[in-house]
């Protein structure tokens, strides 16, 4: 497989698009109001102990108050998918009442973001404070080693961990990430070493800043191209900013001198994402339908609380048996849901209902495609085979804001639903405001402000109105949403919308 990066940068947006086989696979977008908040680390305000949820609600200076559960003043992500490491979890479910032992209102805390803002919620924190390097993370207050369960061999483990053990210093935790197989022995030093600056540094900053306040922003572009994305599995890193292609190149330095040389710098005149055909994709990814190669589609809804995911063969008739048609539809899907999840960043839980089969071999082939083709995906993620009713759950980690919200802002005339209501809706809205006020103001002479699609549709069906005493008069005003209307008592220019509705 072919992988490679391509960085536009532009002055208020960049954006990073990463490539599997010149197919676009995975988009990041840094904005200057950024949205993504996971893994910094604040110095918060406890604002909140509420003893019944085994919680507290932290003001760490974004919008909304973030979220700390009891269990999670130790962190757990330190021992998940690790070797040899004890749970040091001493937070237990059920002593969540004593979180009040620990947190009081107008403490200042150190938290860092686990999970960050989505929807109605605020960020979810964590109180054990990590350090994100590219072949470790380090780890204030812990004392062991810990390694990823996907460096194999034995002997590498226990050469990285004597390496380690011979510079790690007194109260502090490393992970070792998989990165770091078959590194040098400088490598994994030099790393550490800066890793415990960084710490030092931040200790002293926490000690002088005033809380709310962030301490530790890892989210930058940069840092999550070297840290996290660009690896020897990646072919290519191409950045249309020289600024940025310095930046990153020295960066690269550090840690292989291989990867360093596997950037390029785009000096067309032509947009690197117009080039490589990426902006016509873009375009694709906000669309709730995704068309299958054969002729079938896909389509997805996401709520708040899961992704719905159906499939439809479409205009794909097959030429051989109807089981082989959907066979061929349900592979095709699981591929391509695969990598709009990863791109469109859908996170939490996705329901999938592939088009029934007949044929249990045939099931478990689809499934199999499906875990085959999330495999590559960086966000941690489960499969679950074919519930009773014939669907198939995928769960996966919520870190940061979907690429929509990234994008979009909330709709002014819905609020987020998708939907007005309907003219017919409005004007019966309407009629039963008109019925509760006949008695208060019979004979008064109104003026209805309303949208001129709905004064349209009044004209069009007078008899859905209700007779009243009032002389009433439907006016326009194109400032009005679609479903609302204002009620003005035309002798007083007086507003008495809100006074008779429910």
């Amino acid at each position: 497989m072919f992988t490679e990066i391509l960085l536009n940068i532009e002055p208020l947006e960049k954006r990073m698009a990463v490539m599997e086989d010149h197919l676009l696979v995975e988009l990041i977008v840094e904005k200057e109001k950024k949205l993504n908040f996971v893994g910094n680390i604040y110095k918060g305000i406890v604002k909140d102990v509420l003893p019944g949820l085994g919680a507290a609600f932290i003001d760490i200076g974004l919008e909304r108050t973030a979220f700390l559960h009891y269990t999670d003043l130790v962190n757990k992500s330190f021992i998940d998918d690790l070797d040899d490491f004890e749970d040091t979890n001493k937070f237990q479910t059920n002593e969540s009442h004593r979180i009040t032992e620990f947190l009081q209102t107008g403490q200042e805390i150190i938290v860092q973001v686990q999970k960050g803002p989505v929807g109605s919620k605020g960020a979810r924190l964590i109180g054990e404070i990590s350090i994100p390097g590219k072949l470790l993370v380090f780890f204030p207050h812990q004392e062991k080693i810990a390694i990823s369960r996907k460096i194999h061999s034995y002997q590498e483990k226990n050469r990285i961990k004597q390496v380690l053990q011979g510079v790690k210093a007194t109260n502090t935790g490393i992970i070792v990430r998989t990165e770091a197989e078959g590194c040098t022995n400088e490598e994994l030093i030099d790393e550490y070493k800066m890793l415990l600056q960084t710490w030092k540094f931040l200790e002293n900053k926490i000690n002088i800043t005033v809380a709310p306040s962030v301490i530790f922003d890892e989210n930058d572009i940069v840092s999550t191209v070297v840290r996290d994305i660009f690896s020897s599995k990646v072919d290519r890193l191409v950045v249309d900013n020289l600024d940025f292609y310095n930046e990153i190149t020295t960066r690269l330095r550090e840690y292989n001198e291989e990867l360093s040389a596997r950037c390029e710098y785009y000096k067309e005149d032509s947009p690197i994402f117009d080039a490589y055909n990426i902006e016509k994709e873009i375009d694709k990814i906000f669309q709730r339908r995704v068309y299958l190669p054969s002729g079938g589609n896909i389509i997805i809804e996401p709520t708040e609380a899961f992704v719905s995911i159906d499939i439809n063969t479409g205009s794909y008739i097959g030429k051989n048996s109807y089981e082989d048609t959907i066979k061929k539809t349900n592979i095709e899907a699981a591929k391509e849901i695969a990598r709009q999840v990863r791109l469109r960043n859908l996170s939490g839980i996705l329901i999938i209902d592939f088009i029934d089969m007949q044929i249990e071999q045939n099931k478990q082939d689809v499934l199999n495609v499906l875990i085959k083709s999330f495999r590559n995906d960086r966000a941690k993620n489960k499969i679950y085979s074919y519930s009773s009713l014939g669907l198939v759950e995928v769960s996966r980690k919520r870190t940061q804001s979907t690429l929509m919200q990234s994008y979009y802002d909330k709709c002014l005339y819905c609020g987020g639903r998708g939907k007005v209501l309907a003219p017919d809706s409005v004007i019966f809205r309407i009629n039963r405001w008109l019925k509760r006020a006949n008695f208060f103001l019979s004979k008064r002479p109104l003026e209805i402000y309303v949208h001129p699609t709905l004064k349209q549709r009044i004209k069009q069906r007078p008899q859905i109105l209700t007779k009243t005493d009032n002389k009433i008069v439907f006016m326009e005003d194109d400032q009005l949403e679609q479903d609302t209307y204002r009620i003005i008592l035309a002798d007083e220019k007086k507003d008495v919308t809100s006074e008779f509705s429910t």
